[in-house]
């Protein structure tokens, strides 16, 4: 499995945000695309941060509860982004979703966003090498 790296099973068709998107904007894309967390970037496509379903929870009970207008991405956006680099091995990412609870992760290229993973990707990634594996073993004789 060490073989098996994170760029060839992460998806690079991402719904992305910029930090100045409307929260209200947001909202609609995470419904539309049927999402629950996306990156968020800046105007050269650095990742500065993550936003959720959670972080939109926010602006519900803001909204309901102080009266205030809603405001933008980069106010409920968490910035503090655990990222996978693209040549990290499947095993190694499988070890750290196991340990850190977490549904997906961004993937760097040299500070860049370039992809991001998630726990189906890894068990797709780990179905498809175990059927391969499977296929090269040969079966043992047994006797009758």
């Amino acid at each position: 499995m060490k073989s098996v790296k994170v760029r060839d099973y992460m998806a690079t068709r991402l719904v992305t945000f910029h930090e100045n998107t409307n929260v209200v904007q947001a909202m609609d894309q995470f419904l539309k695309h049927s999402i629950s967390g996306a990156p968020v970037v800046d105007d050269e496509g650095n990742l500065v941060g993550i936003l959720s379903e959670v972080d939109l929870m926010q602006v519900v009970v803001q909204d309901s509860y102080y009266d205030e207008s809603i405001g933008i991405v980069a106010d409920y956006m968490r910035a503090d982004v655990d990222t996978i680099e693209v040549d990290m091995d499947i095993y190694t990412l499988a070890e750290k979703f196991i340990k850190e609870h977490r549904r997906r992760y961004p993937v760097t290229s040299k500070g860049k966003l370039v992809g991001q993973i998630s726990r189906r990707d890894v068990l797709r990634a780990a179905e498809e090498f175990l059927r391969k594996e499977k296929k090269r073993k040969p079966r043992r004789a047994t006797l009758r």
